[in-house]
């Protein structure tokens, strides 16, 4: 890439819009035609992931309802044997008996376990019946909105909070939580380009920006990032010019 800008001293709101433009030429554009699996699989799946594998909360949910058959099955289990069957997850002792109360509250609340009344809901009503729920909290109930319903919500994981603070699109003390409403007060409110600012950060923390020894010399961002002029200096002609790009599937299958 020889045109990516050198702007260290951008605004936050103007260098989070950066990042996008980059990343958006960087990875490929996603589209919202389908979404990624149905909103019981997301919430759950979600809770299953934390501090969790991929492949180990694919595991867990798997066995989950091999072992239960269907959400029904799964809330009247033994929390012990709901336990031993997610046991792949980092807190299976803990996350049993959390999954099987969001499902308590689901078919009283509901009367079937459905997430599909999301749809019609509003953005901040639909968000705050989630973030009720135990262990739900900004991210998980994020990415369900967003992915499962379209609505126009930022959820921030770990990879997108880093990298928000080392290019310097957040406070280096802010939370995540507190990242959640700063960067979406910064972002448009289209949920397709939310949809793809999480994604493409989370890919980028995941392959490039990573929590140890990130790839500088690979990274798009390396011309606006603090991170980057702290321990490079300022970008040189030379290493704009040899930022590939494109992501290259060489390097590795981009993460789900």
């Amino acid at each position: 890439m020889t045109d990516l800008p050198i702007v260290y001293d951008l605004p936050a709101a103007q260098k989070t819009w950066q990042d996008h433009l980059l990343l958006n030429r960087f990875y490929p554009p996603l589209t919202q035609d389908v979404p990624r699996r149905s909103p019981m699989r997301e919430l759950i799946s979600t809770v299953l992931s934390h501090r969790t594998t991929h492949a180990d909360e694919e595991l867990a949910y798997d066995r989950m309802l091999e072992a239960f058959g269907d959400w029904a099955g799964v809330l009247a289990a033994p929390t012990a044997e709901l336990a031993h069957a997610i046991r792949t997850t980092r807190w299976p002792d803990t996350q049993a008996p959390r999954i099987q109360e969001i499902l308590r509250r689901i078919q009283a609340e509901r009367g079937e376990f459905s997430l599909d009344f999301l749809e019609e809901w509003p953005t901040e009503k639909g968000m705050q019946w989630l973030n009720d729920m135990p262990g739900i909290g900004l991210k998980t109930a994020s990415l369900v909105l967003l992915f499962n319903f379209r609505k126009p919500v930022l959820p921030v994981d770990t990879h997108v909070h880093r990298i928000a603070q080392r290019v310097g699109l957040i406070g280096p003390k802010a939370s995540a939580d507190k990242a959640h409403q700063v960067l979406l007060e910064q972002l448009p409110k289209d949920s397709l380009a939310l949809l793809n600012f999480h994604k493409h950060n989370y890919w980028h923390g995941q392959r490039v920006c990573l929590y140890t020894k990130p790839d500088c010399a690979k990274c798009p961002l390396k011309g606006i990032c603090n991170y980057y002029l702290e321990h490079y200096g300022p970008a040189t002609a030379e290493a704009i010019a040899a930022t590939p790009e494109k992501w290259d599937t060489a390097w590795g299958a981009l993460p789900h």
